[in-house]
């Protein structure tokens, strides 16, 4: 254990790791977390009174005592230059080499990812800073130990835009005051303070991607994070610059409120899909008339995301803010009949945002970056985005548009996909990997709570599977222990044992068959992450 400058450190700290925790690094950590964690504190119980709200039969809606901002005319600042074009971004952990081979696609910009696709180990968040501090600076380079193959920055990288944790989780390697730091605070100060001069060299601001948020009161509580960043390090407000995921069912419902109280460092919102789905299940699991099908059959079709969608949008590009559409979470197949279907998958997909009028997208995988541009570049000619689409012919969304029950069968196959998904995903991240290729498809936290959610929720409602079995916990119970050989076989012994499945599939077991919801799987794993 080190404490340095208020800071208590209870991971192991080498030369390396000293770089990332200096005094004046550890400092500012400090000041951040005293001077904000009590008002976050305040705003998590919110979040627990909401839903009580939800629980006992309440529903979402747009708030009566915002009218006034939803019904004036005001604008986000200006977007930067750099932040005008963003028709392709690419997602990824804050892993070194995949960092080199992100910067390195075909795309405009590359989240680095410090929440869904990175698990939270001291080891992946400080070597993280020390990953994206050496992209900024542009000698990032890595040597794969099995292949001898170099990895190195081509010239005109991607623009990099750092994602941070959600305000939910804590970083327990790290102590202020004898409590636990916010996970989000954590990389937040340590990416702005080892990156913000190198930037301001280079024309540019800090930027961010913020996760996870329920409220425009969270948004206004980032907003003052910024300033107090701003003025500490006498740069100009607008020099850390957000865009804010869309991906909570009670944040849809305060859009403009969230870029009113961010407007001077807002740029964006996106329609982070696969949490949203996730959300949705979360903030109406006690409504029995709002469970939804399979997994597999709740695409940007379905009405109620296809309102999110919409709404953004014409939310968006009113207010002068970009809106950036969801994830192509396919992997490119080597056999080509295989590898056509999943492209022409991703070019519906993405023609479906595009025509909506989303300024850009997002893409898992290298491999589906020209597919994406494609798109995008014949939808956008010379233009960089698509402010101009206003979509003011659209019928006014309403709460009931974004609360509609999906259509479709609750299937046996699809629920034992799902507890496959879910038993191999939280393996992965319980080892320190938090994006996982599963079947064809790139699997972060998101799309694992939407796995073991849904079934959660048919097990709490007494649904049945299309073929009409009653869906119990002791149906789930037997169909864990029957996937568990499917995956035993699959992944081999030697990665079973290492990656714990036995753990994971406790885990599962005990989160998918409580009586009370767990908010998030990851605070339950983030106890057994090595």
């Amino acid at each position: 254990m080190t404490i340095c400058a208020g800071l208590t450190i209870k991971g192991p700290l080498n030369a390396e790791y000293q770089q990332i925790l200096t005094e004046a690094a550890c400092s500012f950590v400090t000041d951040l977390v005293r001077e904000f964690r009590p008002e976050l504190l305040q705003l998590l119980a919110r979040r627990q009174q909401v839903q009580a709200g939800y629980d006992k039969g309440g529903l979402p809606d747009f708030l009566p005592e915002t009218a006034h901002i939803r019904q004036s005319d005001w604008q986000v600042a200006t977007i930067p230059a750099d932040l005008q074009d963003r028709r392709t971004e690419i997602t990824g952990p804050v892993d070194r080499k995949m960092i080199i081979n992100a910067l390195n696609a075909d795309v405009k910009v590359f989240m680095a990812d410090f929440e869904d696709s990175q698990a939270p180990s001291w080891n992946g968040v400080i070597e993280g800073q020390i990953n994206l501090r050496d992209a900024n600076l542009g000698t990032i380079h890595y040597s794969d130990p099995q292949s001898g193959k170099q990895y190195a920055l081509r010239d005109n990288p991607a623009l990099l835009i750092a994602r941070v944790r959600g305000l939910h989780l804590w970083e327990r390697h790290l102590q202020v005051d004898g409590a636990q730091v916010p996970g989000s605070l954590v990389d937040f100060a340590l990416y702005f303070f080892h990156n913000y001069q190198v930037r301001k060299q280079k024309g540019t601001g800090v930027y961010y991607y913020l996760p996870k948020l329920q409220s425009h009161k969270e948004a206004a509580w980032w907003d003052k994070v910024f300033r107090f960043t701003e003025a500490r390090f006498q740069q100009p407000v607008g020099f850390i610059r957000a865009t804010v995921l869309i991906e909570t069912l009670p944040a849809v419902f305060e859009m403009d409120e969230i870029l009113y109280s961010l407007k001077d460092h807002i740029v964006a919102l996106n329609c982070g899909r696969w949490d949203y789905i996730f959300s949705y299940i979360k903030t109406l699991k006690n409504h029995p008339d709002r469970v939804l099908p399979d997994r597999q059959v709740v695409t940007m079709n379905q009405p109620f995301l296809s309102a999110y969608s919409r709404l953004l949008i014409k939310t968006c590009h009113q207010r002068g803010a970009l809106a950036m559409g969801g994830m192509a979470a396919f992997i490119p197949a080597k056999d080509p009949a295989a590898n056509a279907a999943i492209l022409q998958k991703v070019t519906a997909d993405k023609s479906l945002e595009a025509n909506n009028g989303h300024d850009g997208t997002w893409v898992a995988h290298p491999g589906l970056a020209a597919t994406a541009n494609a798109v995008f570049d014949a939808k956008l000619g010379d233009k960089p985005n698509q402010l101009h689409v206003l979509r003011e012919q659209d019928a006014p969304i309403t709460a009931a548009d974004l609360l509609q029950p999906s259509e479709g069968e609750r299937t046996e196959a699809g629920m034992r996909t799902n507890i496959r998904v879910a038993l191999q995903y939280i393996a992965a991240w319980i080892s320190g990997k938090g994006c996982v290729p599963i079947y064809g498809l790139m699997e972060d936290a998101a799309t694992a709570e939407i796995s073991r959610t849904s079934i959660w929720q048919w097990i709490k409602h007494g649904k049945s599977l299309s073929n009409g079995q009653l869906i119990t916990k002791d149906l789930f119970s037997t169909m864990l222990n029957e996937e568990s050989v499917v995956v035993r076989a699959e992944v081999g012994e030697e990665l079973w044992q290492q990656q714990s499945f036995d753990k994971a599939a406790a885990l599962l077991l005990s989160i998918t068959t409580a009586d009370e919801l767990v908010d998030f799987l990851t605070l339950p794993a983030y106890e057994l992450l090595v």
